[in-house]
């Protein structure tokens, strides 16, 4: 257990932080899976839309160093090599 009320205040902070990293990474993950079953599905134009709303959603969560900036890039450029794909 932390000792010095600096420490107590950094494990309450290391709490919180957990718990809005956790919810920002599902929503990556969410947003990933959704494009993947748009373009299982076969249908070009939803895909399309809802690769541009995961785009948005991976940088966004790659700009608060959630993941990193190459991970984000990683993931973007797969899914669209599938959308690619699907013509």
């Amino acid at each position: 257990m932390a000792n010095t009320k600096q420490t107590r205040k950094r494990a309450r902070q290391g709490v919180v932080r957990n718990v809005h990293n956790t919810a920002l990474r599902s929503s990556l993950r969410t947003a990933i899976k959704s494009v993947r079953k748009a373009v299982a599905a076969g249908d070009k134009a939803a895909a399309t839309a809802v690769f541009r709303e995961a785009a948005r959603i991976i940088d966004s969560v790659a700009e608060k160093k959630t993941v990193h900036k190459n991970t984000a890039a990683r993931n973007k450029s797969r899914l669209s090599a599938a959308l690619k794909a699907m013509a």
